[in-house]
């Protein structure tokens, strides 16, 4: 599993962490049933601090992406429902697209956008 992180971004670490485990997730470059790397190891490979680790993986775990297991570990395990799911993209892309508002960015270009990153993700499975 190959993530960036960003050390000198703005966004904290674990949220780093866990955006990159879900885009895998969208991606299937991380699938259902795969474990993810215990926290010391996930910790040692990127030269963070086991902590940052394990409050992504709880974060992942609140958010249904995973199950955490004393045996087996953070375990990829998508139990979200789709109307949750949409209540969560309504409220992130509020926000999102204000500050495109704000900014002058047009429904167009928009639309352009999600289409791009939304092919992205699609293009990325049928690869694979």
């Amino acid at each position: 599993m190959f993530l960036q992180i960003d050390f000198n971004s703005d966004e904290a670490i674990y949220i780093q962490l866990r955006n990159q485990i879900i885009i895998g997730i969208a991606t299937e470059s991380i699938r259902e049933g795969d474990p993810l790397p215990s926290v010391r190891q996930m910790a040692d490979n990127i030269g963070i601090n086991m902590h940052t680790v394990n409050k992504a993986y709880t974060v992942l775990k609140q958010e249904g992406f995973v199950k955490l297991d004393r045996r087996k570990g953070a375990v990829v395990s998508l139990d979200v429902d789709k109307i949750q799911v949409l209540d969560e993209m309504r409220r992130d892309l509020s926000v999102v697209l204000a500050r495109g508002i704000c900014k002058n960015v047009s429904c167009e270009e928009v639309h352009q956008l999600v289409d791009e990153i939304f092919q992205s993700f699609i293009k990325d499975q049928r690869e694979e």
